[in-house]
């Protein structure tokens, strides 16, 4: 998606986001599971001043019922969705996923990180209801 940068969702939040996994990857190195680099993000964030809910519920309502339950790994300032992954490479799946989360949140932004390379792979997934 080519975007101006002043249309960028989240500029900056979404920016320190990027950094700290960084940190988190460059400190812990690759290979650890998911949980591993979830927690770590968590103890950052909260270092950092970030709100953020880990294993947040996300329900999907269908007809005023909710018909299914997921959890997200991180939600960030109620905003941003945050998927960490340590896989071998985010796939189309983990997009859907993601996309999902956020039609049933009505959130606009999605962060995919994947911490299994020798560099963070990221991604970022917007949203809108237009």
């Amino acid at each position: 998606m080519n975007m101006n940068a002043e249309k960028i969702l989240y500029k900056d939040l979404s920016y320190r986001i990027v950094g700290l996994a960084m940190q988190v990857h460059r400190e812990l190195g690759f290979g650890f599971s998911e949980k591993v680099y979830e927690s770590a993000m968590m103890l950052l964030l909260r270092q950092e001043g970030i709100t953020a809910l880990q294993q947040a519920p996300i329900s999907v309502c269908f007809r005023g019922e909710v018909v299914g339950d997921y959890y997200a790994d991180i939600v960030i300032e109620d905003k941003i969705i945050l998927e960490l992954e340590s896989v071998d490479r985010i796939i189309d799946a983990h997009r859907s996923q993601v996309l999902n989360y956020l039609k049933a949140t009505g959130f606009q932004l999605a962060i995919i990180l994947n911490f299994s390379k020798k560099a963070l792979e990221h991604e970022r997934l917007a949203f809108t209801r237009d």
